[in-house]
């Protein structure tokens, strides 16, 4: 089984744990904790090579906005 299927199947677990919190925080953490887990999934499909860095959405900072991109600097500007 590959790394990230194992990462999915965590994410599915912890969607199962949400559905079955017994408060608001802990539903929200095990959300959280299910975005995690797909992120690195994700990730490690790249890492992989399976696919390209263009189709890994950015994370969102959870305030509706996208986090800025980072642009390396010009030494010779």
């Amino acid at each position: 089984m590959k790394q990230s299927e194992i990462f999915r199947e965590n994410a599915e677990n912890c969607a199962h744990l949400a559905e079955g919190a017994a408060n608001e925080p802990a539903f929200h953490r095990y959300k959280r904790m299910e975005a995690a887990w797909r992120a690195l999934a994700d990730e490690q499909d790249w890492l992989d090579g399976e696919v390209s860095p263009a189709r890994i959405p950015l994370i969102h900072s959870g305030n509706g906005h996208a986090p800025a991109r980072q642009v390396p600097s010009d030494p010779a500007a």
